[in-house]
């Protein structure tokens, strides 16, 4: 294994992070792969993510923040589109994959797009726009722009505005709080890290916490899945030390407060992406909110979130929908 360290390398086999062939994301020693309970939704691509720490080196259990990985630690995300999304083991062709390394200065986002052929994927900092098609669930062919981005909207996502620099923004222990199929078995997450000697100080899964299944309607309610959602997918950004906290939006799932959820808030400054609404959440009334009516835009002086979102999560918004017709209506913010 090569020094993740060093300056970027210009193809992601020089890292020798898989085995080849590359495109079958075979991970060589101490690249171990792992899974978010609710992951990010980025226009229905999969993810296969792989964590990789130096030898000697390990991770400090923590529930308060992102996990704290050590200098020299890589966080590896492969984009792909499976041509059937029934057969997700199938055939499938590898957008991108995204590095966060962290080195002495701090963490640095790089980008690696793949090539037709797959067999190799390319540093590349300006971004780029592909299309993508594949079978979708219901069985019908769908097709979109798929746009990768460049180095500085990394940016607009990882910030911390705490740490004047990025950081990792998905593996906290409430999100990796789940089991995993590994070649040796079904493990989970924080008791297989423990045991490949990642991780330091966790107790026991049933003593830690754990975040909703935002798909999983069976063991989670409506509030619980919904929450789940808006801290993934919003609540890097719209919380107290992200990027939007100008805006008061807190959709991290720390914040209790329903004003700062959205309910009867009016905003800051959003101009025509109200679409003329007055509040961010009307309890009872979906449609009167500013907040679904921006994840159902594609118009980009709209839609939320503004990077990384090219399509509307049907599924999602169809979640905060239900969720926000499941709130009591709030006297102060009625509207007709």
């Amino acid at each position: 294994m090569l020094d993740v360290t060093r300056q970027p390398y210009e193809k992601l086999s020089d890292y020798g992070f898989f085995k080849w062939p590359l495109a079958d994301l075979k991970p060589n020693d101490r690249v171990i792969p792992y899974e978010l309970i609710t992951p990010l939704f980025t226009d229905y691509a999969f993810k296969a993510r792989f964590v990789y720490v130096p030898e000697g080196k390990s991770v400090v259990y923590d529930t308060s923040q992102v996990l704290q990985f050590p200098v020299g630690s890589c966080l590896i995300k492969n984009f792909y589109y499976p041509e059937d999304f029934s057969k997700p083991e199938g055939k499938r062709r590898i957008i991108e994959t995204r590095l966060l390394v962290h080195r002495q200065s701090g963490w640095e986002a790089l980008d690696y797009i793949w090539n037709e052929e797959q067999t190799e994927a390319f540093l590349e900092n300006t971004g780029a726009l592909t299309e993508v098609s594949w079978k979708h669930y219901d069985g019908n062919r769908r097709t979109s722009t798929y746009i990768v981005p460049n180095k500085n909207q990394c940016k607009s996502c990882h910030w911390r505005n705490d740490l004047s620099a990025i950081t990792p923004i998905g593996p906290k222990v409430r999100n990796l709080n789940c089991n995993l199929r590994y070649t040796e078995g079904e493990y989970n997450q924080l008791v297989y890290w423990t045991k490949a000697g990642i991780l330091q100080g966790a107790p026991a899964p049933d003593a830690c916490p754990k975040i909703a299944d935002w798909a999983d309607k069976t063991r989670y309610n409506v509030n619980e899945r919904a929450r789940a959602y808006l801290e993934v997918n919003c609540g890097h950004c719209h919380s107290p030390n992200g990027p939007a906290y100008t805006s008061g939006l807190h959709l991290n799932l720390e914040n209790t407060n329903p004003e700062n959820l959205g309910v009867c808030k009016p905003p800051v400054a959003a101009g025509k992406a109200t679409g003329g609404r007055l509040y961010g959440i009307v309890p009872g009334k979906p449609d009167a909110s500013i907040m679904v009516h921006r994840m159902e835009s594609e118009d980009p002086g709209v839609k939320m979130p503004e990077v990384g979102k090219n399509l509307v999560h049907t599924e999602g918004v169809a979640l905060i929908r239900e969720w926000i017709t499941s709130m009591p209506a709030n006297a102060p913010c009625a509207v007709n």
